[in-house]
């Protein structure tokens, strides 16, 4: 099985403590309140103390854990997994003792570059170790801690999809349920930090695919009438997995949108003379991926949005609100799949096989 562009496959905030997690957030949605920061209340604010000398975490720039978990990395890269190029860079920041690896297209200058490219937004008190203005590579370790802030982790569903599959065995006009649709389940960590009982910031750190939702199937006849079967004149169920419940079509069968990105991924697809089997390996791989989450993140690789683009700031290429908007993200996602696999539905067969793409 090939490596995934989520380095590792189970991401790394799983692992990591309440206490671990008390850190600067984590948040697509505000690369731009450390940039606003730095101009408003300038290094001193931002970056308070260095780190107490004493303080010795698991993942310092020595350890054999840290290195081969760049080495990792940095394979990835050569392979140019999910949109990296020859130019893609990244740097090692160290959360309270854990690991995040941040990417970025443009080589980093200094420390601050590598938290604005990771979006990683410190706020008052947090500290900081090198300083922000100091050079960095790919040794680098960076280590951030910070407090008053708590971590709040929370499971969100994901809506599942209903896919109609023509089947000859079935007589016209009738159809059958293959397998009884199910939700899945987006968890997401976010840093919370309040004045009081006040909240006043709310980033999301990291959201990941606990389970996946699976499909409801519904197989539709196009065989002849006469054919013997159990329901022939009417919708009959059968359970998941049952005996003669595959599809003879060699079609991946018809999905109905569950929500209004499904919707207009839908519409811009046919519009663009795509198929419904594209829609429905489209609809497949960013449901596994993100769930639908515009803001998806993974805090160990970097992957980000619908697609989980690496980095992602990749997108770009597609559009300048890349970060937020749903449309952007798809329209790389499809530009992507033609220039990789030379299709959806060819992105999609690799999927299956190797649970990335």
């Amino acid at each position: 099985m090939s490596t995934s562009h989520r380095l590792p496959k189970q991401p790394l905030y799983r692992r990591l403590s309440a206490r671990q997690w008390k850190i600067a957030g984590v948040s697509a949605l505000t690369v731009a309140t450390i940039l606003a920061m730095g101009a408003s209340a300038g290094p001193a604010q931002l970056h308070t103390v260095q780190l107490a000398s004493a303080t010795v975490n698991a993942y310092s720039v020595n350890d054999i854990t840290g290195a081969a978990s760049r080495d990792n990395v940095r394979e990835a890269i050569a392979r140019h997994e999910n949109g990296a190029t020859d130019a893609t860079v990244f740097a090692t920041v160290v959360i309270d003792g854990q690991t995040k690896i941040v990417t970025s297209d443009t080589a980093f200058t200094d420390v601050k570059s590598v938290l604005e490219a990771g979006n990683i937004t410190l706020g008052k008190g947090d500290t900081v170790s090198p300083s922000l203005d100091s050079a960095v590579d790919e040794t680098t370790t960076i280590t951030i801690t910070s407090a008053n802030s708590d971590v709040v982790t929370e499971d969100s569903d994901i809506d599942f999809n209903t896919v109609t599959k023509e089947d000859a065995s079935l007589p016209a006009g009738t159809t059958k349920v293959e397998s009884e649709g199910a939700k899945g389940v987006m968890e997401t960590v976010s840093l919370v930090q309040k004045s009081g009982d006040t909240v006043t910031s709310k980033n999301t750190l990291s959201s990941y695919v606990k389970t996946a939702p699976q499909d409801r199937v519904v197989l539709v006849g196009t065989g002849s009438t006469s054919s013997s079967t159990s329901g022939s004149s009417s919708s009959t169920t059968g359970t998941s997995g049952s005996t003669g419940s595959s599809s003879t079509s060699s079609s991946l069968g018809v999905t109905t949108p569950a929500s209004d990105m499904q919707t207009w991924a839908h519409d811009y697809l046919l519009s663009s003379g795509y198929t419904e089997d594209d829609f429905t390996a489209l609809v497949f791989i960013i449901s596994h991926e993100s769930g639908w989450r515009v803001d998806a993140t993974n805090a160990s690789s970097g992957a980000y949005g619908l697609p989980q683009a690496l980095p992602g700031s990749k997108m770009a290429s597609a559009g300048a609100d890349w970060a937020t908007n749903y449309q952007t993200q798809i329209k790389w996602f499809v530009g992507y799949c033609n220039q990789r696999y030379g299709g959806i539905t060819n992105a999609y067969q690799y999927w299956q096989v190797h649970h990335s793409y």
